[in-house]
């Protein structure tokens, strides 16, 4: 089997990231080989792509065949690196092989103690590449490759905005950007609640608080305004905004969202 990509671990991220590529020609789908956990995920992976792509079990014997890609996508849960096992091929008689690591908080050192022969990657992207609307975050190994950075950019750069960073950065960009969507999505959540209370219809209410976080974001983006520039826009002396705001201070709101961050970035840390 000649492939150009295996991955390692097919969920919804490695999804996301694949659709673009086999799209737009980037990668032929009978050069890809899928390795997931067990049998039952094979049909359910295959849904939404060509039917020459490749998707295995890991108990399959044609798993191992993965290793053979000069490109490899890891994207298993952080625990489960322990569990893989490298087979003793050597299918690569010119350069290393490239691991792009999607691991959260699997340093660039422990990788290449786990593959001595792969030149290794840290990509942090976020869940909104679902929506081709991403952000991630690179670190290099110190063998990539020209080449090989200019391949991971492209495999990235279709779902995401592209950031190359320090490894010692990753774990408050993961923190800010990784973790992110779910303070916002609380936010949201509560946002829309809080008008169900007020009175709105909860479809409405749920549709509203989307838009208006959306919104915001896109004005501070695009005017280049600092978002407590914005905040003194909004709240007029004696209004409903700056009550509203002397309420979320009250509460601590924002320490809250500090300290979130915080401890997001120790515990991928503390992953490592």
């Amino acid at each position: 089997m000649l492939l150009s990509l295996g991955v390692i671990g097919f969920g919804r991220m490695a999804q996301a990231l694949l659709t673009p590529l086999i799209e737009n020609g980037d990668f032929k789908p009978d050069s890809v080989l899928a390795v997931v956990g067990q049998q039952k995920s094979v049909e359910v992976a295959l849904e939404d792509f060509p039917k020459e792509l490749k998707v295995v079990a890991s108990s399959d014997p044609i798993a191992k065949e993965v290793w053979t890609a000069p490109v490899q996508l890891l994207a298993i849960k952080p625990q489960q690196l322990n569990e893989i096992k490298l087979p003793t091929i050597n299918t690569h008689s010119s350069g290393k092989p490239l691991l792009i690591s999607l691991l959260a908080g699997i340093t660039l050192r422990r990788l290449q103690e786990s593959f001595p022969k792969h030149s290794c990657v840290r990509a942090v992207p976020n869940t909104p590449v679902l929506a081709k609307a991403g952000l991630t975050g690179l670190a290099w190994g110190k063998e990539v490759t020209m080449e090989q950075k200019t391949l991971v950019r492209n495999i990235f750069t279709p779902i995401s905005e592209v950031f190359e960073l320090p490894e010692k950065q990753l774990d408050a960009f993961l923190a800010l950007t990784s973790s992110g969507p779910a303070y916002v999505a609380l936010m949201i959540e509560a946002l829309a609640d809080g008008a169900v209370a007020a009175g709105l219809p909860r479809q409405r209410a749920n549709y509203l608080a989307n838009r208006t976080l959306a919104g915001t974001a896109l004005l501070l983006n695009e005017q280049k305004i600092h978002p407590s520039e914005l905040r003194e826009m909004v709240a007029s002396p004696g209004g409903t905004t700056i009550a509203a705001l002397r309420h979320l201070e009250m509460a601590g709101v924002r320490s809250a969202l500090i300290e979130a961050v915080v401890v997001a970035a120790e515990r991928s840390r503390e992953l490592a």
